[in-house]
């Protein structure tokens, strides 16, 4: 059996925000739109929540109407601002409860030949059950598998399943898997909080259950952690510390109910050696199958942009029982951009520009002996 992850980056809409030129153009506004949600939020609003308010919808392109460039305020019912005609802001909510509606991304479709190329390097990794990592949607999910894949005459996934996690932004986690191995019970961990309240997932920490024809089970969670680009690097290593610890929690409980075939999978946006990992890495007995004698990291050793040490941020973290059974793994970059003269690595040929990368990730992939 092969097991697989991949940050595909979405793939039919994205925020248009992430479709800029680059990451540092789209930042600020993802920045402020996730602030501004924040402070939405808020049962009562204070006089300095409403001027950074002000400050947010301003900078944002909200100023004269409900749509700007990149965001849309929604006023269903009641109001959360009025602009005089004399021009400027004013916030005439007092609370979350004295309106109805919502701030929203504005999406914009992802270039075609990038979902292409997306489709292709999952096509040629073969991987019978495929961990996914920003996937907006179930939908979407179902059409790219028979509407991109099964026009480039890859083989279908016979299973596709996503369960909507935290992120407003539509950057979940999910799982395909291939014929004969099916999707049994599923778990969400949306719900599951720190002694704040707060959730602890930014996304989910999905539990999926594959029943093997043997009897026995494969359980497999996957994790899309804390990014580093959002409130600043020491709260976001904060975040990754307590998903990290909690994730280590829920292996452990499976441990001890017996399970043996357990993987930890995903885009943990953090290095092996960082003190936020340190709770899965070195407080469980998971092994990371980069360290395998059958690993094949193709002479770099990381998975994200130019994939050096410093870009390691995708997983497969496997139980002694299913580390045990790993016959062949790898890292597969033909999706990713490979730089200007010389190339890293090898690419597909439609790979002509940097904005057709099938995705800035690399996939992991593993064969186990089940």
């Amino acid at each position: 059996m092969r097991l697989a992850s991949y940050n595909v980056e979405n793939l039919f809409n994205r925020a248009k925000a992430m479709n800029l030129e680059g990451w540092a153009e789209g930042r600020p506004v993802l920045e402020r739109f996730a602030r501004l949600n924040q402070l939405l939020g808020e049962p009562l609003y204070t006089d300095q929540d409403k001027a950074q308010m002000i400050e947010l919808l301003t900078e944002l392109g909200l100023s004269k109407s409900d749509q700007g460039p990149f965001v849309i305020l929604r006023q269903n019912r009641g109001s959360l601002v009025k602009r005089p005609k004399a021009g400027g802001l004013e916030i005439v909510a007092n609370g979350r409860t004295e309106w109805v509606g919502s701030l929203a991304l504005i999406e914009a479709p992802v270039d075609l030949e990038a979902m292409r190329n997306t489709a292709r390097v999952m096509i040629d990794l073969k991987a019978d059950v495929l961990a996914v990592v920003e996937a907006e949607s179930r939908p979407a999910l179902r059409d790219f598998n028979t509407e991109i894949i099964g026009a480039l005459g890859g083989p279908l996934y016979r299973h596709v399943m996503l369960i909507d996690g935290n992120d407003t932004r539509g950057i979940d986690v999910g799982l395909m898997t291939a014929e004969g191995y099916p999707i049994g019970s599923m778990r969400s961990h949306v719900d599951d909080t720190a002694a704040n309240g707060e959730p602890i997932f930014s996304r989910d920490c999905a539990q999926f259950h594959i029943p093997m024809p043997n009897g026995k089970q494969l359980i497999v969670l996957v994790n899309h952690l804390k990014s580093k680009g959002f409130g600043g690097l020491a709260a976001s290593a904060k975040k990754r510390l307590a998903q990290a610890e909690r994730i280590k929690l829920i292996y452990q409980a499976l441990v001890a109910q017996g399970e043996a075939y357990i993987a930890v999978v995903g885009d943990f946006n953090d290095t092996p050696d960082s003190a936020p990992l340190e709770p899965l890495l070195k407080g469980t007995d998971l092994k990371d199958a980069f360290v395998h004698p059958a690993f094949d990291d193709g002479g770099y050793p990381g998975t994200f942009d130019t994939c050096k040490a410093a870009n390691k941020i995708d997983y497969l973290l496997l139980s002694p029982a299913l580390f045990a059974t790993v016959t062949a793994g790898g890292v597969w970059r033909k999706g990713m951009w490979p730089g200007s003269q010389p190339k890293r690595w090898e690419v597909y040929p439609q790979l002509d520009k940097k904005e057709n990368a099938g995705s800035d990730h690399a996939a992991v992939w593993v064969d186990l002996d089940l």
